[in-house]
This record gives structure tokens, sequence and C-alpha cells, in this order.
């Protein structure tokens, strides 16, 4: 009997020295999850602050190409406004300017500022779907409009050039017939 209680409590022992082994085993596991989980933390925190400096190089390097591009379209209306105004006009357009005639705006120059009032820059780099669309749908009502406007136009300007070829086949009877009717009366006299 004494001989099964020694066993007995050899086995309890190895047991609890067992059991003891396991929950150290199982506190260094979690003690590595742990770390783990800290580290990715950390590794994660270090790629969103990389991520917003390169996000922050890019904006700062953007600004500076558009600042650098309205910068070099400055200098080039300045030098064309110098050119311009140096320019030396001969013939007709000198002596309509000593005359302090007005000076016309070009049919392109109109053209250029038509289109620089209705032109707006679109900024589509951080807009989200929805909005994205939005604006789409939008580009494309004003299309259909200028579209429209266009075939209005187009109808307008061939129905005046066809009513200036009728006013003009009939000054040009009338012209025919008021000439042979004089010369009629010419010959009675």
């Amino acid at each position: 009997m004494e001989k099964d209680l020694t066993e007995l409590q050899t086995l309890i022992e190895a047991h609890f020295e067992k059991r003891k082994k396991e929950e150290e085993e199982l506190i260094n596991l979690t003690q590595r999850i742990e770390n783990r989980r800290s580290e990715r933390a950390e590794q994660q925190r270090i790629r969103t602050e990389r991520d917003r400096e390169r996000q922050n190089k890019l904006a700062e390097e953007k600004a500076r190409k558009e600042e650098e591009e309205a910068k070099r379209k400055a200098d080039d209306d300045a030098k064309k406004k110098k050119v311009l105004t140096s320019f030396q006009y001969t013939g007709y357009m000198q002596r309509t300017e000593k005359r302090g005639g007005p000076k016309k705006q070009t049919e392109r120059e109109k053209k250029k500022t038509i289109l620089s009032e209705r032109r707006k820059e679109l900024n589509i780099e951080n807009i989200g779907a929805d909005k994205l669309r939005e604006t789409a749908n939008e580009l494309w009502k004003k299309m259909r409009q200028l579209e429209a406007e266009k075939f209005e136009m187009h109808y307008k300007y061939m129905s005046q050039k066809y009513e200036i070829t009728v006013l003009r086949n009939r000054v040009s009877d009338h012209q025919k017939n008021t000439k042979g009717s004089r010369s009629k009366r010419g010959l009675r006299k």
C-alpha cells in the first residue's frame, strides 16, 4: 500500500510539473502573440506615416508644378503683350489707328474669350464615385444643351441664307424688269 501511495504521489507530482510547464508555455505563447500584435501595430503606424508623407510630397509637388505653370503662362502672356505692343502696323491697320478708329475684336479673339468664360477646370482626383457620376451627368447635360444650341444656330443660319438668296433673286428680277421698261420707254420717245 505504501508502494502504491508513493507511486501515486510521484504521478501527482509529475502531473503538476507537466501542468506547470504547459502554463509557462501558454504564458510564453500569449506574450509572443502580444509582442507580435504590438509589432504589427507599429509597422502599420509607420506605413500610414510613410503614406501620409508621400501624399504630402505629391501634393507639394503638384502645387509647385501648378505654380510654375501659372508663372510660365504669365511670362508667356507678358512676352506676347510686349511683342504685340512693339509690333509696327503697316498699311490699313496703321491708318485706322491714326484716325482713332475703334479696334475691332477678331472672330478668333471672340471665340477665345467665350471659351475661356465657359470652360471650367475639373478636379476629379479626390472625389467619390457618386460625385464623379454627378459631375459626368452635369457635363453630359451641358453638352446636350450646347449641341441643341448648335443645331438651332445652324438651322437659323441655313434659313437666313435661303431668305437672302430669295431676296437677291427678287432684287435682280426687279432690276431686270425696271431696265427693260426703261429701254422700251426710250424707244417710244
